[in-house]
């Protein structure tokens, strides 16, 4: 049994003694207050392209508000948004993200032990600097704990520290709303992927037309930021990214990794994994996938700080060596039990011949592999890429010498931004495939009822929507202003109002759609506005005249980043 927890109530009552240095507590009836608080900046996706995360934002801002803050949101074209974000990390007060469902993330502890690990504050996942020991211990022994109930118990562990926390203030794991057309595309061959849905690596590889069409025309509703087999730059990239570069394992549709480009691999002992290569693969440039480039695509992503995203999934290798012409043997640092799911089946192989000396150009500068854009992307995948410009459009075509060689022709994907423009080419057949769509679902089920050839299918994704506070900058590194806030925000409204339905309240890094192992209950934190003034009170913030100062003695002046 998992072991026993403090409830909601106590945790939020709890003294906060684990993450940065807290502002102190002070009686406002014998102090002067201290300065009052600047507008709060919100950054979100523009309305267009995202109407549900930008309603999102004004339902916060207005709960917010009602504390005594000034919140400004601030709508941003996505890849604008990202360099503020993730390039400019002392720069913005919060933003809105999101996590999406990939095939790896099946497995709890992508999220668990990379979302908060220090060592990606400068420039991996935790770009809101969130630094716990208490929780980085957590997350070392689950990864390490092959039982899978005790496993079970230090996540249950770890959700509710993150609940006590409120590092990110999570808000829906929604359900992604998809369509296509059945004319086009057989309903028996679209494959419905546990906790990501139909746009998925087995639908785009297994889809068959139903007719002489044999091109998916899809679409994305922002521009794509790269196309890098060493670099994690979005969900949309993401999408295509599994379609260019081949790994040695893949998350089937029911959620576990099954050998992909391995032919075999074989757990030897706790720390050992033996992996035999399928024979006869290529790149898509005609040279052989050798075993030299297995050790390459993980060694050169622990050398060094040049793919600061994917470091952290390979940091456990302790050796990666090429013991056959087929053969090749991982050595852990210590024992795994997500390795296949987290590393194996996430980690694009790249070909040494085109990286090895991009990476040595880079060796003595600044830049890193984040950088850099192929004129023409070389994988060894089920798709290469015949052209491409990432504001616009993407094509990529069938690689004909794969083994198991895509049903379709080609794979074609439309930057259109305004949802509803996508949403209107569907039934006009400019695109066959809705693969991201985010506006009103009803709308979309409206859609399906006066036109018999689209089909929609809704699934909840193991990803979520959530609020990022940046922590390098008070009053967000003071957990107890970090509660409030949380506390303030009505999730329920949110699902209904943004999301219209299609999506549930998240308060966890775990969705239930991972439902053995997220934490019965977690989710349930209701809206309490009493409490959350009752916190920032407790906390020494005052308010005067309607709006919210720091505790006595704090200086607006010092918060800057």
């Amino acid at each position: 049994m998992p072991a026993p927890t403090l409830s909601r109530r106590a945790l939020l009552a709890s003294s906060s003694l684990f993450l940065v240095p807290l502002l102190s507590s002070h009686d406002a009836s014998a102090a002067t207050p201290g300065d009052r608080i600047r507008k709060i900046s919100l950054l979100c996706a523009a309305q267009a392209s995202d109407p549900q995360e930008f309603q999102a934002a004004q339902l916060i801002a207005a709960a917010w508000r009602q504390l005594g803050l000034d919140v400004e949101v601030k709508g941003l074209p996505r890849p604008q948004l990202s360099d503020v974000v993730w390039n400019n990390r002392t720069k913005w007060d919060a933003t809105m993200w999101r996590m999406i469902g990939r095939p790896e993330r099946s497995d709890p502890d992508e999220f668990t032990y990379n979302l908060y690990n220090p060592s990606t504050i400068a420039t991996g996942y935790n770009f809101i600097g969130y630094n716990n020991p208490e929780f980085q211990k957590l997350a070392e022994e689950q990864r390490a704990e092959p039982d899978q109930e005790k496993r079970r118990a230090l996540l249950y562990q770890a959700q509710d520290m993150i609940d006590r926390d409120q590092p990110y203030l999570f808000l829906v794991y929604p359900k992604n709303v998809l369509a296509y057309d059945k004319n086009v595309w057989k309903p028996a061959s679209i494959v419905e992927q546990s906790g990501i849905g139909i746009r998925c690596f087995w639908t785009f590889l297994r889809a068959e037309p139903a007719g002489t069409q044999r091109d998916m025309i899809c679409n994305a509703a922002e521009s794509l930021i790269a196309l890098n087999p060493l670099y994690i730059s979005g969900a949309i990239d993401s999408w295509v990214t599994e379609l260019i570069w081949d790994r040695l394992m893949r998350v089937g549709p029911d959620g576990l990794p099954q050998p992909w480009a391995a032919e075999s691999v074989t757990q030897v002992d706790p720390l050992t994994i033996d992996v035999v290569l399928r024979p006869n693969q290529t790149w898509h440039d005609g040279k052989p996938v050798t075993v030299e480039d297995v050790v390459f695509s993980f060694e050169a992503l622990s050398a060094g700080d040049k793919s600061p995203m994917y470091k952290p999934f390979v940091e456990n290798i302790a050796s990666v060596t090429a013991t056959g012409e087929r053969n090749v043997r991982f050595v852990l640092k210590t024992a795994s039990a997500a390795f296949m799911t987290s590393t194996l089946a996430k980690i694009n192989l790249t070909p040494k011949h085109v990286w090895g000396p991009i990476l040595e150009g880079l060796a003595n500068k600044p830049q890193n592999a984040e950088t850099v854009q192929e004129e023409r992307p070389i994988g060894s995948g089920p798709f290469k890429v015949s052209r491409f410009k990432l504001n616009e459009e993407i094509v990529l075509e069938a690689n004909a010498a794969h083994w198991e060689r895509p049903r379709m022709d080609r794979w074609i994907m439309r930057v259109i931004t305004n949802t509803g423009a996508a949403l209107g080419m569907l039934p006009r057949g400019e695109i066959n495939f809705l693969t991201d769509y985010r506006g009103d679902p009803k709308l979309l089920a409206d859609l399906a009822k006066n036109n018999p050839n689209v089909e929609v299918v809704a699934t909840t994704d193991m990803g979520f929507r959530f609020l990022a506070p940046n922590q390098r900058r008070p009053p967000f590194n003071d957990v107890r202003f970090r509660r409030a806030l949380s506390l303030a925000i009505n999730r329920q409204l949110m699902v209904a109002a943004a999301w219209n339905g299609f999506a549930a309240p998240a308060n966890s890094f775990v969705s239930p759609a991972l439902q053995y192992w997220a934490k019965p209950g977690i989710d349930d934190l209701k809206p309490n506005l009493a409490e959350s003034k009752k916190l920032l009170e407790e906390a020494g913030y005052v308010l005067v005249g309607g709006k919210l100062h720091y505790p006595a003695g704090v200086k607006e002046s010092t918060t800057e980043g």
